[in-house]
Formats: C-alpha cells, structure tokens, sequence
C-alpha cells in the first residue's frame, strides 16, 4: 500500500479540507479561542492564510491520514475483487437471458409476418376463379400464425415483467453494497479531529492573537526532526543608527604617486 506523502493530501479528499477550514470559520464565535475573528482578520484573510499553509496544516494530521487511507484502499481493493468474482460467476446467466430475450423479441416477429404473408396469399387464390383448392389450407395456415403471433406476445410481456423485477433486485443490493464500513468512517472522523484540533484550530488561534506586520503572521522556524510549529513571531527590526549596528568600516583610497617626469629636456638621473 503506497502511504501519502506527510501533508500531501489526495486530490479526493482536498474538497475535504476546504469544507472542515469553512465549517470552523463559520462557526468561529462558538469556539473561544476564535472569538477575535473580524477584528483585525476576517474570515476571507483567514482562509486564504489557511489555504496557503495547507500543507503544514495537514502535517499535523498526516499518521491519521494515512491510517484512513490505507483503511479505504484496502476496502475498494476487496470490493474490486468481490464484483470481479460475481462477474465471472454470473457470466452464463447473462449470456442465456439475452439468447431468451432475442427469442421473444423476434418470436411475434417473424410468427406475425408469416400470418400478412399466407393471409394475403391465400385471399388472393379465393379470388381467383377457379378457386386453387390449396388456397383454404393456405388461409388456415395464416389464422394458425396469427395465434402464434398473440402466444408470443404474451411470453413477451411476461419476460419483461421478470426482467424487471430482477433489476429492482440488483439495484437494491448494489445500494446496501456501497454501505461505508464503520471502520473507514472511524478512520475518517479520526483524521478530521486532528487535523481540526491539531491543524486548523492551532493556525487561526495564533494568526488571530499574533498577526505579523499588515496583519500578516510569520512562521517560526520548524524544529528539526519534529512536525512544523504552527506558532507565529513578529521578525526583529532595528532603525537605522542603532547601536546593534556598529560602526561601519572605514575604508581609504590608495596612495598612488606618478613617474618623475621633468619634461624631455631632462635625462635620466
């Protein structure tokens, strides 16, 4: 099983983070630690923060995360292979409903065509004068298929009907089959309280109660080899001239001197 990558989350289940980060936005003032929401950040300020620092955010929650995607893939690897082996069980049962099905579609078809042909014929040799002595029989035979006719329409309906009553059956068991196992919902409601608790809560208390300059938090330095602090500072300044500066060094130009050059009149010494 591939495990995700710690605050990487699937393409599934990023509408996810965007629902849980709203619903806690929108629920704000029922939490006290977010009642300062609107005073110096408002919602949208908030979740754009939150959206941009997705990855820390999720970070805090990554073992829950992987639990619950190792749960759901091992469910859909069983369920993908249980539809397998019910297709491959069920192959002939499929295969001898169509030939049935083609049977009584084509059964009033052909038996009714058969009835216009010898009907037609047979009307024709009784106009005929004299009269083929065959032509009698050849009505008889038309009426004989006009019965067959209505037999295979009847079939026909019945066939549907049971068709019909059969789908129902494997809609309904198809439903009680995409039924989420309470082990995949546990898993679920486990990663969304860490990463609410852990995650999403933790960012919006601090940017809340210590934005940086312009209402912009600024993150600590993550401590190595631990998940990212999700705390805030403000950046040290110091004004210009200050003693923390020191003095600047002091730099002189060199000092260059050129040939002695008294003219041409003068020679080399």
């Amino acid at each position: 099983m591939h495990m995700n990558n710690a605050g990487h989350l699937l393409a599934e289940d990023r509408p996810e983070f965007d629902r849980l980060l709203d619903e806690v936005l929108r629920t704000a003032h029922d939490r006290p630690e977010l009642t300062a929401l609107g005073e110096r950040l408002n919602a949208e300020q908030l979740r754009t923060m939150a959206t941009n620092a997705s990855v820390l955010l999720t970070t805090a929650a990554a073992t829950e995360y992987d639990h619950y995607v190792k749960v759901r893939g091992e469910l859909r690897e069983a369920a993908l292979a249980a539809h397998s082996a019910t297709a491959d069980v069920a192959a002939d049962g499929p295969a001898g409903a169509g030939i049935g099905a083609m049977v009584a579609v084509l059964a009033p078809v052909l038996a009714g065509t058969a009835m216009v042909i010898f009907l037609l014929v047979g009307w024709i040799m009784k106009m005929l004068d004299p009269e083929p002595a065959f032509a009698e029989t050849i009505l008889t035979a038309g009426w004989l298929f006009g019965a067959l006719t209505v037999v295979a329409l009847l079939f026909a309906v019945v066939g549907l009907l049971v068709t019909a009553v059969r789908n129902r059956a494997t809609e309904v068991a198809a439903d009680a089959a995409e039924t989420v196992p309470h082990e995949v919902v546990q898993a679920r409601e486990a990663w969304r309280h860490a990463l609410l608790e852990r995650g999403i809560v933790p960012f919006l208390r601090e940017a809340l109660a210590d934005p940086g300059p312009a209402g912009v938090p600024v993150p600590r330095t993550p401590k190595a080899g631990r998940i990212p602090d999700l705390g805030y500072t403000r950046p040290d300044f110091t004004s210009p001239g200050s003693p923390s500066q020191g003095s600047r060094p002091g730099y002189t130009a060199p000092d260059f001197t050129s040939p002695d050059f008294g003219g041409p009149e003068h020679g080399r010494e």
